[in-house]
């Protein structure tokens, strides 16, 4: 497989999500959360994360350093950068955030509410439909009937807690929470414990974030990012325009959908699995000297597990991913294009969305032929404010990261687990779910 090191870095595309935080609860059918807020522990591995993305990208001494952004020595420069943030059902507060004492760095704080980009899955009653089918189908009554006892045996360490498979994520995130927070927990929990929660959960969290179809209701999570990141892979790949990196601050969810989709799990190099606090994906756009059209590689930081960004093979339809982990940019667009979700309106109608989240303004709407608004930029500049909470922004530190923390939709801290093949990921996602079917 072979890999261009000649090739230089025109920009990228960051997902990452936030530190170790206090628990919370999320309805397994609906995907509904509870409030939680960033530990200390959880702003240290942001800044972590942060100082090493700083140390790759914007340090003009190092081989990965984007071409022509402003470096460590220089003045931020805000057409260079796009930030946004879920502002989720935890919340967030606005702060300003001053850079190297005499900028600030405008981050957009996305709104489930008002904007559907970085929370496609909530009020999808279309993603409802599909949990709920996973949770009847044959393969997850099979799996309950084989983690029955271990179930059983977990629930003197519950406090209480429903323990079903249905319940999973609730079951290991307080474990994993308490396992972090509170030694008298960890001590009481037999050994094996945590790994087997973790493993049970990873396999709950991919079949209902994932889908066989790239146009599949489960890949919702990232297909409503879609429309952000293609334009973003073409800006950067555009040598007049001044994007240099686009960074999202997202909850797990989406990562697991954009691991189905890229197909970086089918090998088996990278787990179906939740990824850890602080962990991160980089959509690097490359140039190479030897095609005139920029590449897309692929890295991943797993949190605490990797000390730095490894780079992963993509395959999809139309690119194997055997013979090059860079892929033409316009083979990317080509196969992601028909995925995305563009627009609220589109996404009322892939979710089957009546009322929530505006749809019942769009749908009078375009029943009136009026024209609706697209899911980006529903928050002005002004209204977006400047967003400091649960992200890491230590990239742009002048002298070192500067660190913005936000409470968002998030998941637990633990050990890489084993992974399961692709080929086992559960055949549960029929044609009623595609986006043809759902917009007919």
């Amino acid at each position: 497989m072979a890999t261009d090191n000649e090739s230089k870095v025109l920009g990228v595309v960051v997902f990452a999500r936030h530190g170790d935080r206090q628990g919370f609860y999320q309805d397994p059918d609906t995907y509904t959360a509870s409030s939680t807020v960033i530990t200390p522990l959880g702003e240290q591995q942001e800044y972590q994360l942060g100082s090493l993305l700083r140390s790759v990208y914007f340090n003009a001494s190092a081989p990965t350093y984007i071409q022509g952004i402003a470096n460590e020595t220089s003045l931020f420069q805000p057409t260079q950068v796009i930030v946004r943030a879920d502002a989720g059902d935890e919340g967030g507060v606005i702060y300003d955030i001053l850079w190297g004492g005499y900028q600030y760095v405008p981050i957009e704080s996305v709104e489930p509410n008002e904007d559907v980009s970085l929370e496609g899955f909530t009020s999808c009653n279309t993603f409802n439909d599909h949990t709920e089918a996973f949770y009847n189908s044959s393969a997850f009554q099979e799996k309950a009937k084989e983690v029955s006892q271990f179930l059983t045996d977990l629930k003197p360490y519950m406090d209480g807690r429903p323990v079903t498979l249905e319940n999973m994520w609730n079951i290991f995130d307080y474990m994993n929470v308490q396992s972090i927070h509170n030694a008298t927990f960890a001590d009481s929990l037999p050994d094996t414990y945590l790994a087997q929660a973790r493993d049970l959960a990873n396999w709950h969290e991919y079949n209902v974030f994932s889908d066989d179809s790239i146009t599949g209701i489960g890949n919702i999570a990232f297909r409503t990012m879609l429309p952000s990141v293609i334009t973003a892979i073409q800006r950067i790949s555009n040598s007049s325009d001044t994007l240099k990196l686009h960074y999202s601050a997202i909850a797990y969810k989406p990562f697991l959908s954009l691991f189905n989709m890229t197909g970086v799990v089918a090998d088996g190099a990278l787990p179906p699995s939740i990824v850890n606090y602080a962990a991160a994906v980089v959509l690097e756009v490359r140039q190479s000297a030897s095609s005139p059209e920029p590449v897309l590689r692929f890295n991943f930081k797993n949190g605490t597990d990797d000390a730095s960004f490894r780079t992963y093979s993509m395959s999809f339809a139309g690119w194997d991913g055997s013979a090059d982990t860079d892929v033409p940019i316009s083979t990317f667009i080509n196969a992601f294009q028909p995925a995305a979700v563009n627009t609220t309106l589109d996404w009322c109608h892939v979710c089957g969305q009546t009322q929530a989240r505006g749809c019942a303004a769009l749908l009078g709407a375009a029943s009136s032929s009026v024209q609706a608004t697209t899911h980006h930029d529903r928050i002005s500049p002004v209204g977006a404010g400047f967003l400091g909470a649960g992200l890491t922004v230590a990239v742009f530190g002048a002298a070192f990261a500067v660190l913005l923390f936000l409470g968002y939709l998030t998941f637990g801290k633990g050990k890489r687990t084993s992974s399961r093949a692709k080929n086992d990921h559960l055949e549960l996602h029929s044609s009623n779910n595609s986006v043809a079917k759902e917009a007919a």
